[in-house]
Order: structure tokens, then C-alpha cells, then sequence
């Protein structure tokens, strides 16, 4: 036989076992399911209730991850749907929909009588058909303990412009999954991957289906070549000829009872159709073997398509796996893929415009001063690594490590340079490290919003805001800053567990105004007074630190007086919840 027969002979074998596979974890999730549907049923009836539209001014949404962010088609408008959050005993998902206006910096929540229901890892996105269109499809949702799980094979179509919720009901397509990809290719969501889990058992999909935007069918795609394995959280872009780029992934698979062994797929394919883009198409599988530098092994990355043919990820964990426990390095860099030209290559920040103008005139001093023998040559000095931490409520340090790509110039100024230099040449803003963040790019500007990190067994969910311009590549900033006293974390107790259900799923929403009410007299509590020799010796060891973090908090145009002072706030009240 030959090698073509031996391959046909292992796919049709591989097919087989993943058919057996999927019967078997869909009949253990069964009961499963039926559990969650009365729970996810309940909340239906309470979204039945609203019966108008209303749209009310609110502050940024609170901490989640894994939600999608899309923007609006025709305004310059960006909205979030959907994700969860853990606090340690309970996990909540959202089905809640906000809107964020890009020129006024500024949030809305919009109510609409039957939204879908409650989910995380599902996917959107939008179309431009009648002023605009908002799709989505599959998703989970979770029991408030986090062990039992409902996956969705629901397609809901959000219509921008009359802010009404339809759901779509059209038979053969996907089964039930979560951390599938989706995109629009021509006049079809094409889906490809994800996963449908269990308490016992889970099982990772490699199918493509696609969904004709105009005869509102499915149909099951059955490409010819060899393509990707099994997978969840890949990258999966359309290029304008109407083919589909899938790279990267993560799955996993268990190597004896109750070990499990992740994969971290860097492999990457391309998916193209032989016609005009019709249902009838063939398509077929084949490799990419792109140039440039890749992305490191990761999972866990946010996708986004970019200006000039480019799909760019962000972010992502790469974890070390031991039998017992899971320690994770979190990433803040981007990678664009430019698909014309099949080559990966990193984003680099060049800095913006003023502060390259006084790195110029601080060259210029140096070789003057060189010239007269005043100055001494430095060594040249590389990448360096910048540790950052946060401070939550409850003492607990968070420590992000950064790599940058060089450390910036310290000079003296006087303090008119100073206030005309505005302190561009502080320390670069960047979002921290972090995975399962929710990515859109609006004319050209790519924005971030919210994720996790993991410090130890405490995860922080985030639910802060960056932008950067794609094109000039300058600098981040800071739309939505995160407030370390909106982390909570509650650590495992047998009584939270036997709580009742609802109150966790249903998103918190009481637990948020009894933090906020906590906060305003925690201010009273604790006013901001200059340090005290009690704490000198420990603001002195650690001054720099602190500083580095009032800076990251504050932006790079804080004044310097500013930022001390707020510093050594910082530190003493650190100080003082140590002892």
C-alpha cells in the first residue's frame, strides 16, 4: 500500500475515533445538561420580563474574560456581549450587552428583551447587512461551582440598528462546543474547531461548517488534504480570495486515568475553496510553512484582523504541566501574520514622535560633551526586564514581569523642560501580561479589553481598557484603567459551596454594589497623608518600585512631583495593611 492509501486508511481510523469518542462524552453530558437547562431555563424567564429596549449610561463593565468585543460596522462604536468571571468558590457568566463609544470614551449598557442566554467562549461576528449585524454562535455555560458544563449549538443574530435579538433556527449544523473560531468568509460564518467537556470526559473538534448568510442553511464541509488536528483557541482569519488561515491552538488528550497532557499546536494551514464561493465548492486542506519569526508556543491568545491584509494575536499563557499543578508565563506582545505575503513578524513599539525629538537633542548634548572630553561612553545597554506589581484589597501582591526593549534614558531637567516635555520620558504604558482577553480593531486602532493572569492559585480578572494605533505602532494607552480593589478573591470553603446556585450565575450583580459601597467608606478610612518614619526605611528600600507603579497607573504625562507623592501614599498604605 502506499503512503497516499496508508494516510486515507489512518484518517478514516482517526474519524472512527473520534465518532466513538463523541458518543461517549455526549451521553455522559447528558444528564449533565439537563441539570444546567433548568437553571439556564430559569434565567430565560427572567429575561422574558423585559419586554423594552433601554439603554442607560454606566461605568466600564466589571472584571471577565473570554466574552467577545466587535465593532460596529458603520459607527465608532465597539460592543461586548457575554464572558465570565471567578471569584475563587463561584463562577458567573453574562449575557448582558454593552456599547463602548470610541469618541467620547465613554460606556452603555443596553437592555433587549430576549437576549440569548448566559455564556463565555462563544464567538461573534458582525456584517454590515442592514446597518449592521451582530452574529453568534455556540458558548458555555457554567454551574456556579465550575463543575458541570452546557455547551451551546444556538446561532443568534443581534440587528444593530432596530436593537432587536433573533434567534436563528436552521437544522444541521455544529454540535455543541466552546473555544471554536469563527469568521465571515464572503456570504458565510465559516466555523472550525473547539471542544464540548464534560465532568469526566471532553472531546476536541477539527470539523468546518459553514452558514449561507442569505438561504440561512448550514452545511458540513468535507475538505480533501490533511488538516489540522483537534483543537480549540486557535487563530483562524479569512483572506480576501475566500480562503481560511487557521494557525496554533491548544487540546489535549489523557494519558492514563485522571492525567491529562495539553498540546500547544504551532502548526498552520490554509483552507481554500475551488469556485466562486458557492455551497457546491470542493475545498481542501493544505500546510503553510510561513517566514518570519513566529509567535512562541502558546495558548489562550486573542485574535483580531488588522489594517493592510494583516491578522495580528495578542497575548496568551504558556504553561508548564506537571502531573500535580499548572505554573503559567503570561504574554503581552502581538504578532501580525501578513497574509499576502505568508510571513510572520513581531509588533515593536517605536515610541512617539516628542519623545524621539528629546532622545535626538540627547544625543546631540552627548557628542558635544564627548567633543570636550566631558563625557564619558556608555556601554550599550539591551532588553531588561521590568517587574510591576499590583496591590489587591486584601495585601495580595500581584508580580508581572515584562521584557522591554531597552530601559528608559534618565536625565536631568530642569523643571521647565520638564513641564514641556510633559514626562514623555516615563516609562512606556503597555497592558499587562495576560490570556483570554477580548480584541477589536476599529479604523485601524486595535483595543483591548479585560482577561486573566494567574499569580500562584489566585487568578485576576481584568477589566481594563488600551488601545493602540496599528499603523503608527507608537505607543499604548490607557482607555479604562484596572482598580486592584475591584479584584476579589474567596478562598474555597466547604459552606460557600453549598450556597445557592442562582445567586453565582446570575452575574453578580448585588455583590458589585456592596463593593462599591465598601470602597466609598474605605476612603474615609484611609486618606492619602504623607509617609512617616515608620515606614521610611521600607519606602526607601523599595522607592523605585513604588514609583514604577504610580507611573504605570498614572501614564506617562504625570507630573514627577505627582507621582512620588502618590507613591509614598502607596507604600504606606501597604505598609500599614502588612503589619
Amino acid at each position: 500500500m502506499g503512503k497516499k492509501g496508508k494516510r486515507e486508511k489512518k484518517g478514516k481510523g482517526a474519524e472512527k475515533t473520534a465518532a466513538k469518542m463523541e458518543k461517549k462524552v455526549s451521553r455522559r453530558a447528558k444528564k449533565e445538561e439537563e441539570d444546567l437547562e433548568a437553571l439556564i431555563a430559569e434565567f430565560q424567564s427572567l429575561d422574558a420580563k423585559k419586554t423594552q429596549v433601554i439603554e442607560s449610561s454606566c461605568p466600564p463593565p466589571s472584571p471577565r474574560l473570554n466574552g467577545s468585543l466587535s465593532a460596529h460596522p458603520e459607527k465608532d462604536e465597539l460592543i461586548l456581549f457575554g464572558g465570565e468571571y471567578f471569584n475563587g468558590q463561584k463562577t458567573y457568566l453574562y449575557n448582558d450587552l454593552y456599547v463602548y463609544n470610541i469618541r467620547k470614551n465613554s460606556w452603555t449598557k443596553v437592555e433587549i428583551p430576549n437576549p440569548p442566554p448566559r455564556r463565555c467562549a462563544h464567538q461573534a461576528a458582525v456584517v454590515p447587512t442592514a446597518s449592521g449585524q451582530l452574529w453568534i454562535f455556540g458558548g458555555e455555560f457554567a454551574s456556579p461551582n465550575g463543575e458541570q458544563f452546557y455547551h451551546y449549538k444556538d446561532l443568534w443574530v443581534l440587528h444593530l440598528a432596530t436593537k432587536t435579538w433573533e434567534q436563528i433556527k436552521a437544522s444541521g449544523g455544529p454540535s455543541g462546543r466552546s473555544g471554536h473560531r469563527m469568521v465571515v468568509c464572503k456570504r458565510q460564518l465559516i466555523i472550525f474547531g473547539g471542544f464540548h467537556e464534560s465532568a469526566r470526559d471532553y472531546i476536541y473538534y477539527n470539523d468546518v461548517y459553514a452558514f449561507n448568510l442569505d438561504s440561512f442553511t448550514w452545511s458540513k464541509l468535507a475538505p480533501s488534504g490533511i488538516g489540522p488536528a483537534p483543537r480549540s483557541g486557535c487563530q483562524m482569519a479569512s483572506t480576501p480570495e475566500g480562503g481560511i488561515i487557521i494557525y496554533g491552538g491548544y487540546s489535549k488528550q489523557r494519558i492514563k486515568k485522571d492525567v491529562d497532557k495539553g498540546t500547544l499546536h504551532t502548526d498552520m494551514f490554509l483552507l481554500k475553496a475551488d469556485g466562486a464561493g458557492k455551497e457546491e465548492d470542493k475545498w481542501a486542506w493544505s500546510r503553510l510553512n510561513p517566514s518570519g519569526v513566529k509567535p512562541t508556543p502558546r495558548s489562550g491568545f486573542s485574535v483580531a484582523v488588522g489594517p493592510s491584509n494583516r491578522s495580528l494575536l495578542f497575548g496568551g499563557v504558556h504553561d508548564e504541566e506537571e502531573e500535580e499543578s499548572i505554573e503559567g508565563d503570561f504574554f503581552n506582545d502581538i504578532y501580525f501574520y501578513d497574509i499576502g505575503k505568508n510571513r510572520w513578524f513581531p509588533g515593536q513599539l517605536k515610541g512617539p514622535k516628542s519623545e524621539k525629538r528629546k532622545r535626538r537633542r540627547g544625543r546631540q548634548a552627548e557628542a558635544e560633551g564627548a567633543g570636550n572630553g566631558e563625557v564619558e561612553k556608555q556601554p550599550p545597554q539591551g532588553p531588561v526586564e521590568i517587574v510591576k506589581e499590583v496591590v489587591a484589597e486584601d495585601g495580595t501582591v500581584m508580580t508581572i514581569k515584562q521584557v522591554i526593549s531597552g530601559p528608559a534614558e534618565e536625565k536631568e531637567r530642569s523643571e521647565s523642560e520638564e513641564e514641556e516635555e510633559d514626562g514623555a520620558l516615563g516609562q512606556q504604558v503597555e497592558p499587562c501580561p495576560r490570556s483570554n482577553a477580548m480584541l477589536a480593531v476599529k479604523h485601524g486602532v486595535l483595543y483591548v479589553y479585560g482577561g486573566m493572569f494567574e499569580v500562584g492559585d489566585r487568578q485576576f480578572t481584568l477589566s481594563d481598557l488600551y488601545s493602540i494605533d496599528l499603523h503608527k505602532m507608537e505607543e499604548w494607552k490607557v482607555l479604562v484603567e484596572m482598580d486592584p480593589k475591584a479584584q476579589e478573591w474567596l478562598e474555597e470553603s466547604e459552606s460557600d459551596e453549598e450556597e445557592d446556585d442562582t445567586e453565582g450565575a446570575e452575574g453578580g450583580e448585588e455583590d458589585s454594589s456592596e463593593e462599591e459601597s465598601e470602597d466609598e467608606g474605605g476612603e474615609e478610612q484611609h486618606p492619602s497623608v504623607q509617609p512617616d518614619e515608620k515606614h521610611a526605611d521600607y519606602l526607601s528600600r523599595t522607592e523605585q518600585y513604588w514609583i514604577k507603579l504610580a507611573r504605570s497607573n498614572m501614564g506617562p504625562d504625570a507630573k514627577e512631583k505627582k507621582v512620588v507623592k502618590v507613591a509614598h501614599a502607596m507604600a504606606k498604605a501597604f505598609y500599614e495593611d502588612s503589619v
